[in-house]
């Protein structure tokens, strides 16, 4: 009985420090619409959920670099998770920082794809 209510506990606390914050509870009418294979402003991106907001998140320093996140949890994440800080580009599949990426919206539900340069951003979405 004791495992099963620690089990239960763990699993209440992982659920409460998620990061629940989607982009309707964030949404602010935004000055520029953007849309697929627009470059976005870094500080308009949760780079925990890889998620285009549509207006300026949580500005967090590592290591001299500035990334953003959408809550305090996605605060707490930065520095702690390399995968909210890192993230690989689609065209020469390799790990960039997504604090100097080119980032652009991917798709109609706003997530975001990062890019170590203009040309892999252009090749992607097929621009010249």
């Amino acid at each position: 009985m004791k495992n099963i209510l620690l089990g239960i506990l763990a699993f209440v606390a992982v659920f409460l420090v998620s990061c629940n914050n989607t982009k309707a509870e964030n949404s602010q009418v935004a000055t520029t619409q953007f849309t697929t294979g627009d470059i976005v402003p870094h500080d308009q991106v949760c780079m925990v959920n890889n998620a285009y907001m549509g207006k300026n998140q949580l500005e967090v320093q590592h290591d001299g670099k500035t990334y953003y996140g959408c809550c305090e949890n996605c605060k707490l994440r930065i520095p702690q998770e390399e995968n909210a800080r890192m993230a690989y580009d689609p065209i020469s599949h390799q790990l960039i920082d997504k604090a100097t990426a080119i980032i652009a919206i991917s798709d109609k539900n706003d997530n975001v794809v990062y890019f170590e340069n203009k040309a892999n951003y252009e090749a992607f979405f097929n621009k010249k």
